[in-house]
C-alpha cells in the first residue's frame, strides 16, 4: 500500500524539478532567443523554474508562482524573496485571465505540470481534476472505450494554450512527449497561431527516476512566423535537431522529410482494406490452447468439448511481432459477420451452444456497450475477411514494422486478436505480392513517416489505410501485377455481395 507521502506524489503528479534541470531548461530558453518580461509558473511547488528564471530573465518585470501546496508555498517564497512572487492557487479554480492581466507581456508560461492521468487519479477518488468536458473532440466508440482517458498536463497545456492565444508568448514545459505531441496536433488541427515548436529529449529516469519518455516542449504563441513543425532534439544540449515532425494534409507526421518524398502514395483502398482482428473481450472463454494431454482448455484450466465448427487457429500480437506463424491457440468464433443471430447453435452445434450458455455470465458481463442489443455471444470485427485463408499482417503495439504472410494452419483459416491489423487473399501468390509492395522501400518509409513508436499502439488502421497499395505498385513499376490481382479480388467481393 501506498505510503500518504506517495499517494501525494501519485495524486499531484508531484514530481519536483531539480535544480540543476531548471537551470538546464532556462539556458536552453535564453539560446532560443526568448527574452521574457513576464514569467508564470502555474504550479511551482518548491520554485525550482522561478529561481533559475530569475537568472535567466534578470530584466523581467513579473516572476510569479501558483501552487496549492501551502509549505511549498512557503518554501518557493523564501527561496525566491525579492525575486519573484508566490501565491497560494488550485490550478483548476484560478482566474488565469486575471492574473495574466496583471502584465502585458508577453508571458513565458514555464514548469513542470503534474504527470498523471485523469484515470488515475479516480482510482484515489481525487479532487484534484478539472471538469469533466470532452475536450479531445471524441466522438462515439472513441469515447466509451477509454479513449477518453487523459494526461491531467495536456489538460493544462491546452488551457495556457488558449490564456496565450489572447495574449502572447511561448510555453515551455515538462511534459511527457505524447502529451506534447497530443497539444501540438490540437492547435494545428484548430489552426491556431503558433510559431515552430521544438521539443528537446529529457532522461526522465535519470532527473525524476520515472520510466516516462519525457521532454522539454517549447511552443511560441502569437510569436514569429505561422508554423505547423515541430523540431525534436536528442538532448538539452543538441543544437541541431535530430528530425521535424508536422501536421500535413490533416494528419501528425513522424518524419517530415520522409513524408513529403512519398506523400504522392496517399490514396483510397477500394480493393485492399485494412482491417483489425477479432474483438470479444472475454479472452478466458473464448481463446483456447492444448493442454499436455492434447486437449483443449480455457483461460480457467478447463477442459472444452466441442464442435470444431466454431473453433479456429489463432495469433496475437506477440506471434505475429515474432514472425511466428503456427498458431499455438484457438479461438471461438460463434459468428460470421456482426450481427449475425447466434441462437442456431443450439441446434447445429449443441455442445458449443452448452459451452457458452454455461459461462453466460462472464460472457454476458462484458462491460462495452458495443455488446448491447446484439445478439448473445456477440463478437465484433468479424466479416468474411475473417476467414480468408492467407492474411498479410501487423501487430498494432509492436514498435517494429514487421509484417507477417499467413496461411492457413492444418487446412483452417487462423484468426487474429483484436491488435492485429491485416488484408485478406485468397492464395498464397496474392500474400506473397502484397508482401512484396508493403516490404519495399517506398512503402516503408513513408509509413514509417507516420509512426511514432513511443504511442500505446503505434499502427493503427488509420495510418495504414492512408497508403494507397495501387500508388505503391505503380512507383515500383508494377501496376499491371496489381490490376490482375485487384480485378480478380474485386469479382470476388461481387459474388460475396450476391450472396
Amino acid at each position: 500500500m501506498a505510503t500518504p507521502k506517495h499517494r501525494d506524489i501519485w495524486q499531484y503528479g508531484d514530481f519536483q524539478t531539480p535544480d540543476a534541470l531548471a537551470t538546464e531548461v532556462c539556458t536552453v530558453l535564453t539560446r532560443r532567443g526568448i527574452a521574457a518580461p513576464a514569467v508564470l509558473e502555474p504550479t511551482c511547488g518548491k520554485g525550482a523554474f522561478l529561481a533559475a528564471a530569475a537568472t535567466a530573465f534578470p530584466n523581467a518585470r513579473t516572476r510569479l508562482g501558483v501552487e496549492l501546496n501551502d509549505v511549498y508555498v512557503a518554501e518557493a517564497s523564501e527561496r525566491l524573496g525579492e525575486a519573484g512572487q508566490v501565491e497560494r492557487g488550485d490550478f483548476f479554480a484560478v482566474d488565469w485571465d486575471a492574473v495574466l492581466s496583471r502584465d502585458g507581456g508577453p508571458w513565458l508560461v514555464l514548469g513542470n505540470p503534474p504527470w498523471v492521468t485523469n484515470a488515475e487519479l479516480g482510482i484515489l477518488n481525487s479532487t484534484n481534476l478539472p471538469v469533466k468536458s470532452n475536450f479531445q473532440g471524441h466522438q462515439g466508440l472513441d469515447a466509451i472505450t477509454g479513449k477518453a482517458n487523459f494526461d491531467i498536463s495536456e489538460w493544462m497545456l491546452l488551457q495556457q494554450l488558449d490564456w496565450l492565444k489572447k495574449r502572447c508568448g511561448w510555453i515551455a514545459m515538462l511534459v511527457k512527449t505524447s502529451v506534447a505531441r497530443k497539444v501540438l496536433r490540437q492547435a494545428w488541427r484548430q489552426r491556431d497561431e503558433v510559431g515552430r515548436a521544438a521539443i528537446y529529449k529529457v532522461d526522465a529516469m535519470r532527473h525524476f527516476g520515472a520510466a516516462v519518455d519525457a521532454c522539454l516542449f517549447v511552443l511560441p504563441v502569437k510569436q514569429g512566423e505561422i508554423s505547423q513543425d515541430c523540431d525534436v532534439y536528442d538532448s538539452l544540449s543538441s543544437d541541431c535537431p535530430q528530425s521535424t515532425i508536422g501536421f500535413h494534409d490533416g494528419v501528425l507526421v513522424s518524419n517530415v522529410a520522409g513524408y513529403t518524398r512519398y506523400r504522392h502514395l496517399i490514396g483510397n483502398n477500394r480493393t485492399y482494406v485494412w482491417r483489425s482482428g477479432v474483438k470479444h473481450d472475454c479472452s478466458k472463454i473464448m481463446e483456447l490452447s492444448h493442454d499436455d494431454d492434447g486437449h483443449l482448455v480455457n483461460g480457467l484450466g478447463e477442459r472444452v468439448s466441442i464442435e470444431r465448427d466454431f473453433v479456429y487457429p489463432m495469433l496475437k500480437s506477440s506471434d505475429i511481432a515474432k514472425g511466428r506463424v503456427s498458431a499455438g491457440r484457438f479461438m471461438i468464433v460463434p459468428q460470421r459477420e456482426i450481427g449475425e443471430d447466434t441462437s442456431g447453435i443450439a441446434e447445429t452445434a449443441p455442445r458449443t451452444w452448452a459451452y457458452l450458455t454455461n459461462h453466460a455470465a462472464k460472457l454476458d458481463g462484458r462491460g462495452s456497450v458495443i455488446y448491447r442489443g446484439k445478439p448473445r455471444f456477440s463478437i465484433f470485427g468479424v466479416g468474411s475477411y475473417t476467414f480468408a485463408p492467407w492474411k498479410v499482417a501487423i501487430s498494432g503495439f509492436y514498435k517494429n514494422l514487421k509484417f507477417t504472410k499467413i496461411g492457413p494452419n492444418e487446412g483452417r483459416p487462423v484468426v487474429l486478436d483484436d491488435t492485429i491489423y491485416f488484408l485478406s487473399c485468397k492464395e498464397e501468390i496474392e500474400a506473397d505480392f502484397i508482401m512484396s509492395l508493403i516490404q519495399s522501400e517506398p512503402y516503408e518509409e513513408f509509413l514509417g513517416s507516420m509512426v511514432f513508436h513511443d504511442e500505446k499502439r503505434p499502427i493503427t488502421a488509420d495510418i495504414l489505410k492512408r497508403i494507397s497499395l495501387e500508388r505503391v505498385a505503380d512507383e515500383l513499376g508494377l501496376g499491371a501485377e496489381y490490376s490482375t490481382f485487384a480485378g480478380e479480388k474485386g469479382l470476388e467481393q461481387q459474388q460475396l455481395a450476391l450472396g
